[in-house]
């Protein structure tokens, strides 16, 4: 049994680190391929979609709609100067609708700034230029090709949202059959709805579906500089009738094509912060799908159930899309597991109360900073009582040490008798081996989970704590924080190193800060607060437990 503790820190050390490195690796180290690939093949066993955009390797604006050529993709100059573009303005939106099939191009969100140093530069969810390629696209499907895509006119080439609503109507006759494309916007919301309204003049009746996608390139996330300077997590994700929520990462759709019929459900992009999502109706049976195109970008979408409008009729097909920040209680009325894109990971049923007692402390002192500290002292004098206990069985390991030290001299050339007699000692003297160990061990969890609220969370983008702390989702400039937690968790191995300890157990204990000092350093401030904070209120506390147990021992000692 001498060496339970010094296996316990082993492990406390390795699976922090493995944690830690696990989550950057997983969700933010993934590496930008830009090179092409071979593109893979669709299974034989679809059915009833043998011609479906699902299966089509071809971009939706390499597909001429009726009676109309093949449109050539604007250039970047011409995504703000351009009279093919219509531009939207609402409360929380930018964009440019281009007048080339309906499709968005740009879409920028005014109320989240790029940084801090550039307040009125709006962060751009959606753009198509030589950099990145990101766009929402949408059209009709008729079973062997697509329609609702021709180039459309619009009353006006520039939209202000000035009351509640906004309605952008995009309009194209082709083959006696007049498409208007409505873009719906509602005041403060980041969810808008895409209609196609089609009135058949012709003599035949017209049948088709809905379709949306989300296609986009292996560029950079340029969210990703925003938060620890690391690679942001970059996939699509859906909802099954198998599982709430999942990711399908570029990779995923390397090896095959996707599908699936679910009943309502959505299909979204994941970024560091911000979300795009399809939102079909949830009455509707429809079709998810993911793939790859001839040209290498990657499309995420749904085809919707099929509607018929008779000759002289008038039919109408929706859907809705959620471009905006990936805030929970927001996308809990979007759509059904929805919030489940604020991804953190295996620790979910940590995470999601942290976050809940965060955001009631938040509403109270409205500072992130402080509502992170006043956090540490709620989990911590949660976890008082296991803390105390811990450090009276570490009290009792060091008031016996020249009794186990005696141990080790008498039977040092048979180790099983001098364990067996370790273990008598400590059932004896009740000692816990695992003392000085079990409250990182307990609060790693707790640790994790907060790194995940901490990382997630895009109310904490760009909140100030005090001074020098101007974002709790960057590093602390200065490293200040950094250099305080590591000083404090050596002060904190200080108190705790006991004097017969094992000169390779001690080597860790005094290696401990300098590792967690180095990793930290890049590491979110707020969590770096977290930290730091739970060292000192833990310090805190070893030294008044360990001064009550003086005390007593010295009044039974006088008794």
């Amino acid at each position: 049994m001498e060496n339970v503790r010094r296996y316990a820190l082993y492990v406390a050390l390795a699976v922090v680190s493995y944690l830690l490195l696990q989550a950057w690796n997983t969700d933010y180290g993934q590496t930008i391929n830009t090179a092409p690939q071979q593109q893979s093949q669709l299974p034989s066993s679809i059915p009833d979609a043998s011609s479906s955009p699902m299966n089509s390797t071809t971009d939706a604006d390499e597909v001429p709609p009726v009676g109309q050529s093949t449109s050539v993709q604007p250039t970047a100059t011409e995504n703000t100067g351009s009279n093919r573009y219509v531009h939207v303005k609402t409360d929380v939106l930018e964009l440019n609708i281009d007048l080339s099939g309906g499709d968005i191009e740009y879409l920028a969100l005014p109320k989240y700034p790029q940084s801090l140093e550039t307040p009125d530069v709006p962060f751009i969810l959606l753009e198509d230029d030589s950099t990145r390629k990101f766009v929402v696209k949408s059209g009709l499907f008729l079973g062997t090709h697509s329609e609702g895509r021709g180039e459309f006119t619009a009353s006006a080439s520039n939209y202000t949202m000035t009351g509640d609503s906004l309605d952008v109507v995009l309009s194209y006759t082709a083959n006696d059959i007049t498409y208007d494309k409505i873009f719906h916007f509602r005041k403060g919301d980041y969810l808008f709805d895409v209609s196609y309204r089609l009135t058949n003049n012709s003599d035949k009746p017209w049948e088709g579906s809905f379709y949306g996608e989300i296609n986009r390139d292996k560029s950079a996330d340029p969210s990703a500089s925003q938060g620890m300077s690391f690679s942001s997590v970059l996939a699509f994700a859906w909802t099954t009738p198998d599982t709430r929520y999942e990711k399908v990462t570029f990779g995923d759709i390397d090896d095959g094509v996707t599908h699936l019929k679910n009943e309502g459900g959505w299909v979204a992009f994941l970024q560091h912060y911000f979300l795009t999502a399809w939102v079909p109706s949830k009455q509707d049976s429809n079709t998810y799908y993911f793939n790859k195109t001839s040209d290498n970008r990657y499309r995420g979408g749904f085809t919707g159930p099929t509607v018929a409008v008779a000759p002289g009729a008038t039919g109408e097909l929706t859907a809705s899309i959620y471009t905006g920040p990936k805030i929970q209680q927001h996308l809990r009325q979007v759509a059904d597991h929805l919030e489940l894109s604020v991804d953190y990971s295996w620790l979910w049923w940590a995470a999601q109360p942290i976050f809940w007692l965060l955001t009631k402390i938040q509403s109270v002192v409205i500072n992130w900073g402080w509502s992170i500290i006043l956090l540490t002292i709620c989990i911590k004098g949660l976890f008082y009582p296991l803390t105390a206990s811990s450090y009276r069985s570490m009290a009792k390991m060091k008031k016996f040490a020249p009794k186990m030290q005696e141990l080790r001299e008498q039977y040092g050339e048979d180790r099983q008798k001098m364990s067996q007699e370790l273990m008598k000692l400590y059932q004896k003297e009740k000692i816990n081996p695992l003392g000085g160990c079990l409250p990182m061990l307990v609060q790693m969890p707790v640790f994790m989970a907060l790194y995940w609220v901490l990382q997630e969370a895009v109310e904490l983008r760009q909140s100030p704590w005090i001074f020098w702390i101007h974002d709790l989702s960057l590093k602390d400039p200065f490293f200040i924080l950094p250099i305080l937690m590591a000083g404090s968790m050596f002060l904190q191995m200080q108190m705790t190193t006991q004097a017969n300890m094992d000169p390779m157990q001690a080597k860790m204990m005094k290696m401990m800060p300098l590792v967690f000092g180095v990793m930290f350093l890049w590491f979110p401030s707020g969590l770096v607060l977290y930290w730091l904070v739970n060292n000192l209120i833990t310090i805190a506390q070893q030294w008044y437990i360990n001064h009550q147990i003086a005390k007593a021992d010295s009044k039974k000692a006088t008794s």
